[in-house]
């Protein structure tokens, strides 16, 4: 009797984002989650089995037959299906686009193979074994062959053992004594190593309780904010929940923000946890990305630590998702389809009634919304603070320098008087100190003080960014570079000078200042290359090197006992930034970037150098005074109906023709005003809606304009998402050179 299959095609499309029936051949292993090859239309296709029955709903003569599966195990899981499912109707995303996120990217087109290496194999052991080593007295190749393989374990990758070992493993494979097999080698990602030793510690009585609670709720699930402070010790009460799961049978995920934390959090969970953690982040490898998640859909893996698109990891049987570090907008995927790991890591919990457990020690405000009275039930956050530092050690001193004050002093250097002293003492007491500035490269911009000219991107509407190290201008947004300008091309002026800092300048004034210090400088510049952020840190965990100057990705995380000294360069970089989270923002970084100071026995200093003393998020950081920020901070954007109150969408169009984009944006505009004028009831949702150029015009030579809509938070806002998905759906149907995108809570909104 036949078998069909609802297979969903591996093709983006809105037009296809539907079930096609296909009969399923008698011969090879088919289940729900199995990849497939078919033929559709004139081609041959991949596709995933997403249920099985046993009619095909329609005309059975024209079924068309699956070719073969494409791997020999489901590639998926059930509970992966429905999360797709619950993409597709949140997300406003087709179904194959979130299938896509469930599998290694190079699985698709069989990019990937698993590895193989030939190994040999002792067959016997004990006496036996020295027997037979005895009787070859007369064969010292095979001797020294059997001698090798048992002092190694008994089983040996044959390209390990000595040479000219070929013919004696002919002979002992023969006889009987070895075997000679292919076996799947793993391709393992280095895991950092800082020299630390890693016990398991007792836990404080404010991480006692912390734990109590959520062991409280480990059989039915639940929702939880973990609030602790910087130092409080919240990476062990994760280590101690997931101990439990484990020896419960049960899986976890523990998702981080920043690949740049990765390395340390792999080292103690793996110290920890040995085999069981796989990795799952951007910079594997595409052999140890398939490896690990081959590892994971096997169960050999039952801890899965990684960045965002960790939280899809195929485990079963999922006991917790940690999120560390909630607050950070890295969760957000900005690409398409666009999600929020933590909604979707709360929709798999809720699957699986696991716990779902956040953590910061600055969580955002819609997050920390979340654990007060009156919030709905299936948002609803229950709260846990930790208040103290592990073995109740002081938060570090923080002291606020007027840099307004030092520029009338004379000082127009990098650094104001008193964080030269601090560094200065820093140093010649052994310790270490972290430099953090949230800008890489050498100057900000370089301009004609004549003319103004500005050194713009041609293909972007920002300005380049001065590289010292090779004479570069280099765009950050599309990559484009170009030698600087001697001579104004605007005014013919030699007056051209480099302003702003960057990572590099403060570097080359640091070492300027210090040079017996010892520079580590961790951005986008350094730690391109593979296990990059693994080496550095490691260089700098030694003690050899005295500083680490580092943008963003230094300022969270990151552990290490020797640094006493903390520098906030520039900590009002990011306030004057178009973006409402902007002061939300400054306050994590700042609060984030002190934590990282006095973690061991020495007590720990900060210096925040700013233009803006004053601001509030810059005042509360440095007081580490949260719940005065998150009051202040809601209460502004409640007045100025900013999310959570409100939900920010944006259809986003770009293309090359400046003229077609900006008339589709007005042409959306209308067809979005005519839908809201035929239902009062969405209409009432609407806090402001318009179309106008993006913030950013214009990036790797496409002009950008967007449909801005403001919602109600509360209220029916699905249905004013559903018609901007249905424009965003039309529109790529018209397979014009104009493409739109629909953004629900973008990451940024430039």
């Amino acid at each position: 009797m036949p078998i069909y299959a609802d297979v969903i095609v591996d093709i983006n499309s809105a037009a296809l984002d539907r079930v096609f029936t296909y009969e399923l051949p008698e011969t090879g292993e088919y289940s729900l989650g199995t990849r497939v090859k078919a033929p559709f239309g004139g081609r041959t296709i991949e596709g995933y089995i997403i249920a099985l029955k046993s009619e095909p709903g329609m005309d059975a003569s024209k079924v068309k037959r699956v070719l073969r599966p494409l791997e020999d195990y489901a590639a998926l899981t059930g509970e992966q299906i429905e999360l797709a499912m619950y993409m597709r109707a949140h997300c406003k995303c087709t179904l194959s686009s979130a299938l896509r996120l469930m599998i290694p990217a190079q699985m698709r087109g069989e990019r990937i193979k698993v590895k193989t290496c030939r190994t040999a194999r002792l067959l016997l052991t004990g006496p036996e074994l020295d027997t037979v080593i005895e009787s070859q007295a007369r064969a010292p190749k095979r001797r020294e062959l059997l001698e090798t393989l048992r002092d190694m374990g008994g089983c040996v990758r044959t390209s390990e053992l000595p040479k000219g070992s070929s013919d004696a493993l002919k002979k002992l494979s023969e006889a009987g004594v070895i075997e000679i097999a292919e076996d799947e080698a793993r391709r393992a990602p280095a895991v950092y190593d800082s020299g630390r030793a890693h016990t398991r510690p007792p836990l404080t009585p404010c991480q006692q309780r912390a734990f109590d609670e959520l062991y409280a709720a480990l059989d039915g699930g639940g929702r939880f904010l973990l609030h602790g402070v910087t130092g409080s010790g919240k990476t062990e009460v994760y280590m101690r929940i997931i101990e439990e799961l484990l020896s419960r049978g049960r899986t976890a995920i523990l998702l981080v923000p920043e690949i740049s934390l990765t390395p340390q959090m792999a080292e103690q969970f793996t110290a920890r946890f040995g085999d069981l953690c796989a990795l799952l982040h951007s910079r594997l490898s595409a052999g140890e990305r398939f490896d690990e998640w081959r590892r994971i859909r096997r169960g050999e893996a039952r801890v899965v630590i990684g960045a965002r698109s960790a939280v899809f990891a195929p485990v079963e049987n999922l006991g917790a998702i940690i999120i560390d570090e909630e607050h950070e907008s890295s969760y957000l995927a900005d690409n398409y389809p666009s999600y929020d790991a933590r909604e979707i890591a709360q929709e798999r919990c809720a699957i699986n009634r696991a716990l779902l457990l956040l953590g910061s020690a600055t969580p955002s405000v819609s997050t920390y919304m979340r654990t007060l009275a009156g919030v709905r039930p299936e948002n609803k956050l229950t709260l846990i603070e930790m208040a103290e530092r592990v073995n109740r050690r002081a938060l570090p001193e923080v002291k606020i320098i007027d840099m307004r004050k030092e520029l009338l002093r004379g000082n127009r250097s990098i650094f104001s008087g008193e964080l030269k002293q601090a560094l200065d003492e820093t140093f010649r007491a052994g310790e270490q100190a972290i430099l953090f500035l949230n800008r890489r490269g050498y100057s900000t911009f370089v301009s004609c003080r004549n003319c103004g000219y500005v050194e713009k991107c041609d293909n972007c509407d920002v300005t380049m960014t001065y590289h010292q190290y090779d004479n570069m201008l280099r765009c950050h947004y599309c990559g484009a570079e170009r030698r600087p300008h001697t001579i104004c091309p605007s005014c013919g002026s030699p007056y051209i000078k480099y302003f702003g800092v960057g990572t590099q300048k403060v570097e080359e004034e640091l070492n300027a200042l210090f040079p017996e210090a010892g520079v580590v400088r961790m951005d986008a510049d350094t730690t391109s290359g593979k296990d990059a952020h693994a080496r550095l840190l490691h260089e700098f965990g030694t003690g050899d090197k005295q500083a680490l100057i580092g943008t963003q990705m230094v300022a969270k995380g990151l552990d290490f006992p020797r640094v006493t000294l903390v520098g906030v360069i520039a900590a009002d970089t990011s306030l004057n930034l178009p973006d409402y989270r902007a002061f939300e923002r400054t306050f994590q970084l700042i609060t984030q970037a002190a934590g990282r100071a006095g973690r061991a026995d020495k007590p720990g200093r900060v210096i925040v150098q700013s233009y803006e003393p004053d601001h509030y998020a810059i005042k509360l950081a440095a007081a580490q005074d949260y719940r005065a920020f998150f009051t202040q901070e809601a209460g502004r954007r409640r007045q100025g109906l900013y999310p959570p109150f409100t939900i920010i969408a944006r259809l986003l169009i770009e293309g090359r023709d400046k003229a077609r984009v900006e008339s589709t944006a007005v042409e959306l505009e209308k067809q979005f005003q005519a839908f809201l004028d035929g239902d009062a009831r969405m209409k009432q949702q609407i806090v402001q809606m318009r179309a106008m150029e993006a913030p950013l015009k214009l990036i790797r030579g496409l002009s950008r304009w967007q449909v801005f809509v403001k919602l109600y938070a509360r209220g029916p806002s699905d249905g004013v998402l559903d018609f901007m998905a249905r424009l965003e759906s039309e529109r790529a149907q018209d397979k014009s050179d104009v493409n739109v995108v629909l953004e629900i809570s973008p990451a940024s909104i430039l």
